[in-house]
């Protein structure tokens, strides 16, 4: 590895990701007097958090009456029974503290007339334990995601923070099990960097970028769960990925159920209203699960449209162009960018659309990385903190509640930063790295860049995704599972003969792409291997050969392992049951139904 050399960086914290999570732990690192620095292969304010828009979850109270606790109990609903109630309760009750604080960083949340943080009601968010209707998620606009980045970088620069933009992590540098920095390639000067740090935390965001169709950003590679694989930790709950049923083909970007509600509606290739079939009473405007479940089947059993067979059309034209330049003008122009369709003519091609990943690195409510050793699944990796989509706390469980994300991010973004505050002195003195300190992730960058297959990254990537699309989407059986499982596992083999046609380190996206899709890999196995492995329907993994949910079996968190050959090892971790405090309402065994 002689025609490679380090820049050597020294601090008391490193933060890989410069989202929300990452920027509101790199802030909260910095008001607390450590050396902190950020590594982000985008700009922060480019960030994925950025296209959050709804809002974020907060018993304030603002627009009526409400609580932590009914939130405690919202979330754990949502979680279809598999989040972690003491870092559930932790997020709930430092809600409202939280975006009180976001506003006094200056966050521009809307207003009420009085004055107050203005909240609007999202789906499960209750009052009374699901008696009323709970306004609790404060809004700015429909940007909010946009304003706290903004928010949380200006306040990061404020309180001199480092940031190394622009920089891509290849991997940690570990020791005996402990975390001790980690090895970023500067994109645009193509000079390697070594970090040596007392913490380093992974808030690289999730791994959308699996399947082939998202509402994720192409950056979203999941290149910390990517890490902590290679690094022979376990990643949690894989097998739970969000959907929403009508994502514009191959783009992505939403189509709202606001369409059907205006009259639009879904058909096969035999032009056939198939939703008639699967919901007759409410057919196109069935939940987003029985929609997407149904629109999967119907490709599956060969009616799909398309040159691949594997698209639903959606149909506004017969609304007429009135209509819809009155009632729907954002979705026409979505439409006519992403899918070059004039949506007053021709239908728009869709397809269940992933959306978010409650699965990632296991971790405890104080952002600790925990694995399994010696039968223990709480074990502490020392040195390494998760935060955000990357993290797996687990407060979504099986299935995240609208709002709970920007909550999540930013409450234990915090707590992680709070934490290493209690742990890591400013200055401490650190040890000396072992001598051969990142040669793992040198090798690895060397390889792959030398590599000279028959396969280019594109054609592995496509078919990867192409696989998770049909055999791991959000309705799921036995059959699609392990064909799936089969063809997964020789598209990870293929990427041993992968092709990368640039040799160079300044400014290769080729290289960064292969490197990429390595992180996706090793996930999609992971995630296609989970849900095989788990004999229940629950939350987002629907299974037709088990439609029904067991507790008595499966209430227990999946930890699975992905080796160098992609063979994978299984181990659950129990789900935290007891909350931290005592003056939590539970809630009756007869009410835990989902």
């Amino acid at each position: 590895m002689s025609d490679y050399t380090f820049i050597d960086h020294t601090y008391d914290v490193v933060v890989v990701g410069a989202g929300g999570a990452g920027l509101r732990a790199t802030l909260g690192l910095a008001e607390a007097g450590l050396s902190t620095v950020c590594i982000t292969k985008v700009f922060p304010t480019r960030s994925h958090t950025v296209a959050a828009q709804g809002g974020i979850s907060a018993a304030l109270g603002n627009m009526g009456e409400d609580d932590w606790r009914f939130h405690f109990y919202d979330t754990i609903k949502g979680s279809d029974w598999l989040g972690d109630q003491d870092a559930i309760e932790f997020m709930c009750k430092e809600a409202p503290a939280a975006v009180i604080e976001l506003e006094h960083y200056g966050v521009p949340f809307s207003r009420t007339e009085d004055g107050r943080i203005y909240q609007r009601p999202f789906g499960g968010m209750t009052t009374h334990f699901g008696k009323g209707i709970a306004q609790r998620t404060a809004a700015a606009a429909d940007r909010t995601g946009h304003a706290m980045l903004h928010a949380l970088y200006q306040q990061s620069i404020r309180h001199n923070a480092e940031f190394h933009v622009e920089y891509f992590a290849i991997d940690l540098i570990m020791e005996n099990g402990e975390c001790r920095g980690v090895v970023a390639l500067d994109l645009a000067t193509g000079r390697l960097h070594r970090y040596r740090a007392h913490a380093v935390i992974l808030a690289t965001g999730g791994y959308g970028r699996a399947y082939f169709t998202c509402t994720s950003a192409h950056t979203c590679t999941g290149d910390g769960g990517g890490m902590a694989l290679r690094a022979g930790l376990p990643l949690q709950d894989m097998e739970f990925v969000q959907f929403h049923p009508t994502g514009i083909y191959g783009a992505g970007c939403l189509i709202t159920e606001g369409v059907r509600g205006e009259g639009g509606f879904l058909t096969n290739s035999k032009g056939e209203r198939f939703m008639e079939r699967y919901a007759p009473n409410a057919k196109d405007l069935a939940s987003r699960d029985v929609v997407s479940r149904s629109m999967t089947i119907e490709v599956r059993e060969g009616r799909g449209v398309g040159e691949h067979r594997d698209q639903i059309h959606l149909h506004l034209e017969h609304l007429g162009p009135e209509v819809i330049h009155e009632r729907l003008p954002g979705i026409a122009d979505t439409a006519r960018i992403f899918a070059g369709v004039d949506v007053t003519k021709e239908p728009i091609p869709v397809q269940p659309t992933v959306h978010y990943n409650m699965g990632g690195i296991p971790c405890n409510y104080h952002g600790e990385v925990v694995t399994v050793k010696n039968g223990d699944p709480d074990t502490i990796v020392p040195g390494l903190f998760a935060a955000g989509e990357a993290a797996c706390v687990s407060v979504h469980g099986a299935n995240r509640l609208g709002s709970n994300s920007l909550l999540d991010i930013v409450i234990f973004g915090r707590e992680a930063a709070r934490h290493i505050a209690t742990l890591v002195k400013p200055g401490e003195r650190h040890r000396a790295l072992p001598k051969d300190a990142g040669d793992f992730a040198v090798a690895r960058l060397d390889r792959l860049r030398n590599a000279k297959g028959s396969r280019p990254t594109a054609e592995i990537r496509r078919e990867m995704q192409r696989i998770m699309q049909a055999d791991a989407a959000v309705f799921r059986t036995e059959t699609s599972l392990r064909e799936g499982c089969g063809k997964l596992a020789k598209t990870f083999a293929s990427f041993a003969d992968v092709r990368i046609s640039d040799r160079s380190l300044v400014w290769n996206t080729d290289l960064i792409e292969t490197l990429e899709l390595e992180n996706l890999l090793g996930q999609a196995v992971a995630t296609i291997n989970a849900a095989e492995n788990r004999k229940e329907s629950r939350g987002a993994h629907a299974r037709e050969d088990f439609p029904e949910r067991n507790d008595a079996e499966w209430m227990k968190h999946t930890l699975i392992r992905v080796d160098s050959a992609g063979r994978t090892t299984i181990d659950y971790r129990k789900v935290h049951l007891d909350t931290l405090t005592r003056d939590v309402e539970t809630v009756p065994p007869k009410a835990r139904v989902y």
